[in-house]
């Protein structure tokens, strides 16, 4: 088992993976992933998609982009990469980028496609959370890191 405390989304580390080829200038993230406290994972890109790539929303029981091109396998494939890499590594504790298809812990897009935000949860997220790791975002930090 490898030290880490957390896994984290890898665009709050500052990786440039997200839908469209950005990510976050975070420090206080960032530190924990060079640190080797966090461990960074992009669910989207290690599923299969492409950086950049076309968004995506949860609609149903599925993930479709706003032409409804159908990536579920991909998302799902990205979640269970997520929860392969707590087990592997005895990560017990996540900091995922809340508002992803993926990642959001609280709160989801509503698969319109409008910019309408729902409570919700992606779907690694939800696949990390029923199987007992313990979720925070970007804006709802464990007490021991601090900006």
């Amino acid at each position: 088992m490898g030290g880490y405390k957390y896994l984290i989304s890898a665009c709050l580390c500052g990786h440039q993976c997200r839908y469209d080829g950005g990510g976050f200038d975070l420090p206080h993230l960032r530190r924990l992933a060079e640190e080797g406290v966090a461990l960074p994972y992009c669910p989207e890109h290690a599923g299969g998609l492409p950086i950049p790539r076309k968004p995506c929303e949860i609609v149903g029981q599925q993930v479709l982009e706003a032409d409804g091109t159908d990536c579920t396998a991909e998302y799902t494939r990205g979640a269970r990469g997520a929860l392969a890499l707590c087990q592997q590594h005895g990560i017990t504790a996540a900091i995922l980028k809340d508002g992803s298809p993926s990642c959001g812990s609280t709160r989801i897009y509503d698969g319109t496609h409008t910019g309408t935000k729902i409570p919700g949860m992606g779907l690694a997220a939800r696949l990390l959370s029923d199987n007992g790791i313990t979720l925070y975002s970007e804006v709802n930090l464990p007490a021991d890191v601090k900006e």
